[in-house]
């Protein structure tokens, strides 16, 4: 049997070649770029034989952890699809205690398999050379070889029961999204250490716990003991001990979701095939959710709405510029941005029911709550918000030099931003005024502008100020004063943009749910 499945996955692989021209231009293009890369992480993995063990650990188990992320994470978020799913052999009447190490052997023969068994080579080699018994090298890469392997084969499981007929593009792009928001930190963190001597102590402790963990337990047993004796941490017993417990525990996994999926066959692929959903195929089936798609949609095509998140840069180096040329120290400078981009984000949103134009009659004939309407208006600002910030904090904190100053960063940042939504919440709903028709041209003159626009973008702008005053002030007291008055910026901010953001969301869907009648005389005459 093990045989017969090892035969179709070969017969899969081989027959990428052997198709239409496009499909096996992407195939070798796909296998040359693996290929690359594959050598130019062994080179790298190579150049680890010559540094202190310390180091060497630390990057191996920070890499190693990652990978076992990725190979849980990636089959959920991408969409992949399984060709060896085990609903596909539910015919051959095969027991799941069969079918499960079969489809798992099977698995086995893939190109990124091949490349990940040739990475770990090198690691084993890296481990040899800072003295490792062989033994006990081969014994390492082959646990995180199954980990890793085990890993994904469970998420694939999972992704097919979880995501039936909700994957898509979306869902990819916010696996990119997610990919990015935690890299960029982290990168910049790791670019900001300085590594001379050693491994930097805030990074030793880090590298410490992921090591008892299930994602870097099997990366680390090796060299733990080089690794204790540098940091006095971890017995060298504890990884392995833990490596070996993941494997089991992923192989009991691996055999219960075998069994879950041949014996609760999905229906066939022409009945729960769906197209052209977008994010209402990822989205909740509730109305805030709807909401939520629709807002997404729009702010994606809408040129409208891109004009105004392409203002929230410019307005950042705006403000950066003349107090750089007034002479202003470039390091206070570097954490102006911040604030600048976390108060316009919060801002945008001030007037989204007036770019609805006469398609909010939908919201309002549906009986949708004002609540819901007012939390399926904030996904699109926030999917760009958070990203956005959470780049900016680590690139301008590095820019500053001084990362004991992050928390008061994000302190003010998500008062600002929280504090923003909130207001927005309530002004979109209870001050509208004329912007540019659909269709029209962004930069347009909107067809009636009253001294009521001008005022509400003023209030929500400065009352966003207002109350994020706190945070604001113990900020500056962490960067003129004493850095210990970040911790007081960052609970105090997320304390007020959260209660601002709850209490704008709920004071908005009133005012939705009073005024819809005057919303939609709004709609018909701006």
């Amino acid at each position: 049997m093990v045989a017969h499945l090892l035969r179709l996955r070969l017969d899969l692989l081989t027959g990428a070649l052997r198709g239409r021209g496009d499909a096996v231009a992407r195939a070798v293009i796909g296998l040359v770029l693996m290929v690359i890369v594959t050598v130019a992480l062994c080179i790298a993995l190579l150049s680890l034989t010559d540094a202190p063990a310390d180091r060497a650990q630390a990057i191996l188990v920070l890499a190693g952890s990652a990978v076992i992320i990725a190979c849980a994470a990636a089959p959920i978020f991408l969409g992949i699809s399984d060709p060896l799913d085990p609903r596909r052999f539910a015919v051959f009447g095969l027991s799941p205690q069969v079918l499960a190490p079969g489809v798992a052997l099977a698995g086995l023969v893939s190109v990124p398999v091949v490349a990940l068994a040739v990475v770990l080579v090198c690691i084993a080699i890296v481990w040899q050379a800072h003295g490792v018994h062989p033994v006990a090298a081969i014994f390492g890469a082959l646990l995180a070889f199954v980990t890793s392997v085990l890993t994904a084969r469970c998420s694939l499981a999972v992704s097919t029961l979880v995501f039936r007929d909700r994957r898509s593009r979306e869902l990819s792009g916010l696996f990119l999204l997610v990919l990015v928001v935690v890299l960029v930190p982290v990168a910049v963190f790791l670019a900001s250490l300085e590594w001379r001597g050693g491994v930097p102590s805030a990074l030793a402790v880090f590298v410490q716990g992921l090591s008892v963990s299930p994602f870097g337990a099997a990366w680390a047993f090796p060299l733990t003991g080089g690794l204790a004796g540098a940091s006095g941490g971890v017995d060298t017993w504890i990884p392995v001990v833990i490596a070996i417990i993941t494997v089991g525990l992923l192989w009991l996994a691996w055999a219960w979701l075998v069994q879950r999926l041949v014996s609760h066959l999905a229906p066939p692929a022409a009945l729960r095939q769906r197209s052209g959903l977008g994010w209402f195929a990822v989205l909740p089936s509730v109305p805030f959710g709807a909401i939520a798609a629709r807002s997404l949609v729009y702010w994606s095509r809408d040129g409208r709405y891109l004009a105004n998140v392409v203002v929230v840069p410019f307005a950042a180096v705006l403000a950066t510029v003349p107090l750089l040329v007034a002479g202003v120290p470039a390091p206070l400078v570097a954490l102006l941005p911040v604030p600048v981009i976390a108060l316009f984000l919060g801002w945008l949103p001030h007037n989204d029911v007036a770019y609805d134009s006469t398609a909010v009659w939908m919201h309002i004939a549906s009986g949708v709550r004002g609540v819901s309407d007012r939390i399926g208006r904030l996904a699109p600002i926030i999917l760009i918000g958070v990203p956005v910030l959470a780049i900016a904090i680590p690139v301008c904190t590095a820019l500053y030099g001084r990362w004991a100053i992050a928390p008061a960063l994000i302190g003010v940042a998500a008062a600002l931003f929280l504090s923003g939504l909130g207001l927005s919440s309530i002004a979109s709903v209870l001050a509208p005024y004329a912007v540019a028709q659909p269709g029209h041209s962004p930069f347009q003159q909107p067809q009636r502008n009253g001294s009521s626009g001008v005022l509400s973008q003023s209030l929500v702008m400065l009352l966003s100020l207002l109350l994020s005053a706190p945070a604001l002030w113990w900020g500056w007291l962490a960067v003129t004063e004493n850095v210990d008055y970040a911790g007081s910026a960052l609970a105090s901010g997320l304390v007020i943009g959260g209660v601002v953001l709850l209490v704008g969301i709920v004071l908005g869907g009133v005012v939705f749910d009073r005024r819809g009648d005057r919303i939609m005389e709004f709609a018909e005459t701006a």
